[in-house]
């Protein structure tokens, strides 16, 4: 789960006001692991729908999301069924917490050496940008981190269908393009746990 939340770092981050309003917006985010605590930190604009809603209402979710893809039932070996969609999400929600200007500064080290791959010598990480341009910047956004207390995760693969409908979907996956194989490539990984040899294959304990 930690691996595929790395993978996909553009989030969707949402709330809602006192009063009720919903708010969300997408950003990249960070996940730090403390004391066997998980967070998730980022930033987004100061003085925004979401801003104000999350000052007002710090309760907030946090979606991760990766490929998804259309299985069609004609691809089962009894296709007289519905056809479903498969797709993979972590849903993390918790209490956010706003940055301070000094930890907002440390932060944005993190993270902006984090997507440059740790190159040092990129001349967009903040350490290497002119202070001029960072102390307009820094003012405009604001740092958060969300202490995860709860985590759900849905990863929809097929895991119901027999082998050879199993095995028949991920060929047809892999013509599908980029999202398809992506699918395809996380069901391969799980082939062997849900038709290990020589064990009879029991579908009842699936329901997605």
């Amino acid at each position: 789960m930690l691996d595929f939340m790395d993978a996909h770092p553009f989030v969707f981050l949402s709330g809602c006001t006192l009063s009720g309003k919903p708010v969300a917006t997408q950003i990249p985010v960070l996940i730090e692991e403390r004391e066997g605590e998980l967070y998730i930190q980022g930033h987004i604009m100061r003085n925004t729908d979401h801003h104000k809603a999350l000052v007002e209402n710090p309760n907030a979710l946090v979606v991760f999301t990766g490929p998804s893809t259309y299985v069609s039932a004609t691809w089962y070996t009894n296709q007289q069924g519905g056809s479903t969609w498969n797709y993979m999400s972590v849903h993390i929600s918790g209490p956010i917490k706003f940055m301070s200007a000094d930890e907002l500064l440390q932060f944005m080290r993190k993270f902006t050496l984090k997507f440059e791959k740790g190159n040092k010598e990129s001349l967009t990480i903040i350490d290497n940008l002119p202070a001029s341009y960072v102390n307009k910047m820094l003012p405009a956004i604001a740092g958060f981190e969300i202490k995860a207390d709860k985590i759900d995760n849905v990863f929809k693969l097929s895991q119901n269908r027999d082998e050879t409908s199993y095995l028949n979907i991920i060929s047809k996956l892999e013509e599908q393009g980029v999202e398809g194989a992506f699918i395809a490539g996380e069901m391969k990984k799980r082939k062997m746990e849900l038709f290990p040899p020589g064990v009879e294959w029991d579908g009842s304990k699936f329901d997605s």
